[in-house]
Formats: structure tokens, C-alpha cells, sequence
């Protein structure tokens, strides 16, 4: 796609701007979208600001722990204020020594911290059917563990129903 400014050039920036509710797209050159630049309002948002400002709901978890305490990466030794700062980690056991730190922010962004990925249409019955299956499997083994078997019972006649349900050996 060409600049729509000057009509030489190929397009590289995309700047998006609603006005009285209607979404309008502009497409320019890096050469005429700097001439422009002007025009626009500043943002000062970066990815670093705003991933910080998300992390810092963590405090009151961070303040359990003393100055002394402080969290870090055994592989890379990276700390989570050094995380704070850059916006990415320094290698991928990172995400293991941060993960109870990491969680509740995730949940905050995504409204859940386990990935359920999207369903297919044709084939979406049986994998909603699948994850009931196991959702109640799980809690069938924690009802045997803590002993309460009426439980138990009532989630294994529910796990057979939906097997018999969903044609699921």
C-alpha cells in the first residue's frame, strides 16, 4: 500500500484516529508520517510504562518480603525490579521464579491465568465435553483425598454421564 499523502512511497505507519465516533485509518511513508507528526497528539505511553504500572499491583505481594529477600532468576539473575524496568525477561526459568508474582497480574489482564486457546466450531462439542471431563476428574481426586466420598461419588456419576453423553470411552 502507497503513502495517501504523497503517493510514492510505501506505507509503514498506521495511525488510527476516531472523531466523533467514526474510525478513520491513515496509511503513510516514515518520510511524510514524521511531517505529520505535528498534527497528532503525543502519546507517552510505552510498552515499558504500561506493563510497569500493571506490575505494580504486586506491590502489597512484594512487600511481604524484606529488603534483604530479594527475588531473583537463579540462571540469569535477573530481579523483578530489573523485570519492572525492561518489560521482558532475561532467559525462561525467569517465568518460574516469578510466577506467583506473575499470576495475579495475568489474571488481571486476561481474566484468567490458564490458556484456553479457541474452540473449533464442528469439533468444539467434544472439546468443551473433554475439558468437563477432566475439570471433574480433578475434583473427583481431591474429594478422594480429602475423604469425602459422597462427593467422590457424585462427580464420577457425573464424569460417566458425560461420557455416555458425548460418545466418549
Amino acid at each position: 500500500m502507497l503513502c495517501e499523502r504523497c503517493h510514492k512511497e510505501p506505507a509503514t505507519v498506521y495511525l488510527n484516529k476516531t472523531v466523533d465516533g467514526k474510525k478513520q485509518e491513515i496509511h503513510l511513508c516514515s518520510k511524510c508520517a514524521m511531517e505529520v507528526k505535528g498534527l497528532y497528539p503525543q502519546n507517552d505511553i510505552s510498552f515499558e510504562s504500561f506493563l510497569s504500572s500493571l506490575l505494580d499491583i504486586n506491590k502489597n505481594i512484594i512487600s511481604k518480603y524484606d529488603k534483604k529477600d530479594v527475588i531473583s532468576c537463579n540462571k540469569c539473575g535477573m530481579t523483578y525490579e530489573e523485570f519492572k524496568k525492561k518489560g521482558k525477561f532475561g532467559c525462561s526459568e525467569c517465568y518460574k521464579t516469578f510466577a506467583n508474582l506473575l499470576s495475579p497480574v495475568i489474571k488481571r489482564v486476561h481474566g484468567s491465568n490458564v490458556h484456553v486457546g479457541k474452540i473449533p466450531k464442528r469439533t468444539g462439542g467434544k472439546i468443551i465435553v473433554r475439558r468437563q471431563i477432566q475439570s471433574l476428574e480433578n475434583q473427583l481426586k481431591e474429594a478422594v483425598i480429602k475423604e469425602e466420598y459422597e462427593d467422590a461419588a457424585k462427580f464420577r456419576d457425573a464424569i460417566r454421564a458425560l461420557k455416555k453423553e458425548g460418545g466418549i470411552c
